[in-house]
């Protein structure tokens, strides 16, 4: 199918045509022509709409897709229709199956079964067998079958051993390392942000040094070991301080932000709704406010959807029981753009697009003619409602149901194949 794009304000800071209105010519999945006015001709589809932006495919470095062992939460095809509703032409599958990305089996299945969609898939083994932290998996074998990196997903790596062989051998395969910083010891049994809401809601704490703590001791390890690490969400002022401070000192450090942490604070637990309830927790104002700071000078690179979906039976149950994790590949986009605001949106575009590749080492596409088209077109002007009819996920663990939030994803082309709302 040809495609017209119209009027789009183009958002690629590499870009000739950054911050012009151009029309988009994509024929049989390349851009053949970019110009201020293009005149439809033939069959074509056309898309205008108002405030419409393109710019490069987005790519989300951590979500799951419960498949196989959980498919009820959610299976690939369903997570590929979320992730292309909300504006992604890749992702990285972390480890949330049964059984687990440890092999190169678990590798080829997820390669297999996603090969030929309109969403890439970019396979994250685990670190240690069964992504329980007591023995190395099998890098090299899955790094031949496709994983682009390594991580135990949200099983923090207690183990300081553990994590400096990790190092070592991801280095020597050409790899790198993902990790889940909360120390438990420290954390065990928290609920909730350690704060004034948690007293006031009688729940148990987590506090910000069972995330800086674990940070701090992984820095150290980098430090000895060299190669290469990557903290997929932050979520505290401190955190930020440590990741900057190691930047500085030339560690090879990156740091993520989920798009939620980007846009509340632990006072919406009031009410004890579930699906607040995250991993790592909603933080306190002034530790939402360093988030923003972090991602407009450049300390945080990556925004993440961290899509976690969880069944009705792991989520209305009495706060303390309940699973962590939102589903959040739809609305991803929209929370980050109410939390940095559209003067913000180069950063924004940039943490989900070339800051995404650069951890992952992959080339950037371009916005220019005679290349292969892929590009993520949404808008700041519109709005972004998810409804139960709106829902891609097979689960419905959002708290965002029915409330609108600002800027709206129109569609992604991936090549020849593409999707709109």
């Amino acid at each position: 199918m040809n495609i017209l794009i119209k009027q789009a304000r183009i958002i690629s800071e590499q870009n000739p045509n950054n911050n012009k209105v151009m029309d988009i010519l994509v024929e049989g999945g390349k851009i053949t022509s970019i110009k201020k006015s293009i005149t439809a001709k033939g069959n074509v589809k056309v898309i205008e709409e108002d405030g419409l932006c393109a710019s490069t495919g987005w790519i989300d470095l951590q979500t799951v897709s419960c498949d196989p062992g959980f498919e009820h939460k959610e299976n690939i095809d369903s997570l590929l229709d979320c992730a292309a509703a909300g504006g992604f032409t890749g992702i990285c599958v972390h480890n949330y199956c049964q059984p687990a990305l440890h092999n190169k089996s678990q590798i080829e299945y997820l390669v297999n079964k996603t090969r030929n969609k309109i969403v890439d898939v970019f396979p994250i083994g685990t670190i240690t067998v069964d992504g329980k932290g007591k023995e190395l998996a099998e890098m090299y074998d899955m790094k031949l079958s496709g994983a682009v990196a390594f991580s135990d997903y949200k099983n923090a790596i207690k183990d300081a051993g553990m994590l400096m062989r990790a190092l070592q051998y991801s280095g020597n395969v050409n790899s790198f390392i993902i990790t889940h910083c909360n120390d438990e010891s420290i954390s065990h049994g928290g609920q909730m942000n350690e704060g004034e809401t948690a007293v006031g809601m009688g729940l148990k704490g987590i506090p910000a040094l069972a995330e800086e703590l674990m940070i701090q001791r992984n820095l150290s390890i980098l430090e000895y070991t060299g190669g290469k690490l990557h903290i997929p969400t932050i979520s505290t002022r401190g955190s930020v301080d440590l990741i900057k401070k190691a930047k500085a000192n030339g560690l090879n450090i990156t740091a993520g932000v989920a798009s939620i942490n980007l846009l509340l604070d632990d006072s919406v637990l009031k009410d004890f709704n579930t699906n607040y309830k995250l991993d790592p927790p909603l933080r306190s104002k002034k530790d939402v406010q360093a988030l923003r700071n972090a991602v407009e000078n450049g300390t945080i690179t990556v925004i993440v959807s961290d899509h976690a979906p969880q069944d009705v039976e792991s989520k209305e149950l009495e706060f303390d029981l309940a699973d962590n994790g939102a589903i959040n590949l739809q609305t991803a986009f929209s929370c980050a753009l109410e939390g940095l605001k559209a003067e913000n949106i180069s950063e924004i575009v940039k943490c989900f697009s070339s800051g995404s590749r650069a951890i992952l080492g992959l080339e950037e596409p371009h916005i220019l003619e005679d290349t292969e088209a892929n590009l993520t077109l949404f808008s700041l002007t519109q709005d972004t409602v998810l409804t139960e009819k709106t829902n891609n996920s097979r689960s419905k663990n959002s708290p965002f149901f029915n409330r609108p939030l600002k800027g709206k994803v129109i569609g992604i082309i991936n090549g020849a194949k593409s999707y709109f709302n």
